[in-house]
């Protein structure tokens, strides 16, 4: 099985505290439509159209640039391919999805949070080293 290493330890609970050097991007859920639709010059099969759809309305397509819309319209392809029948798609298929952050996996390993509407978004920074400390006022004698 093909992949990238074992997936990322989470930050509470590894030995080490060291600062994260790649920053964890923080995406919220705003529903809104991004993207092309499907172009009609292929006979999609409705389980690839409402793929397609759930990309498009998906917190990942807030970041999409052009070339990865034409990546995604690739792997809509292989989709369609994989619904008409032929399996042997199916890997080439976890990767390209996995590597725009289809699966929770995926998306910690990209370091994208999403988050939903109203919910407090993550603490920028982890606790510091002297967090558990309190401040003690001196008092008057």
């Amino acid at each position: 099985m093909a992949g990238r290493g074992p997936t990322p330890k989470d930050p509470s609970k590894r030995r080490r505290r060291n600062v994260d050097p790649t920053p964890t991007t923080v995406v919220v859920t705003d529903g809104e439509v991004r993207g092309p639709e499907l172009p009609d010059t292929v006979d999609w099969p409705e389980q690839t159209r409402r793929w397609w759809n759930t990309w498009r309305t998906s917190p990942q397509a807030q970041s999409m640039t052009p070339t990865d819309w034409d990546f995604l319209l690739d792997t809509a392809l292989l989709h369609a391919e994989l619904w008409s029948g032929v399996a042997s798609v199916a890997p080439e298929l976890r990767l390209r999805v996995g590597k725009l952050g289809a699966t929770p996996e995926d998306r910690q390993r990209l370091r994208m949070q999403i988050i939903e509407p109203g919910d407090a978004p993550p603490p920028s920074s982890r606790p510091g080293r002297y967090s558990h400390l309190k401040v003690v006022s001196e008092q008057d004698d």
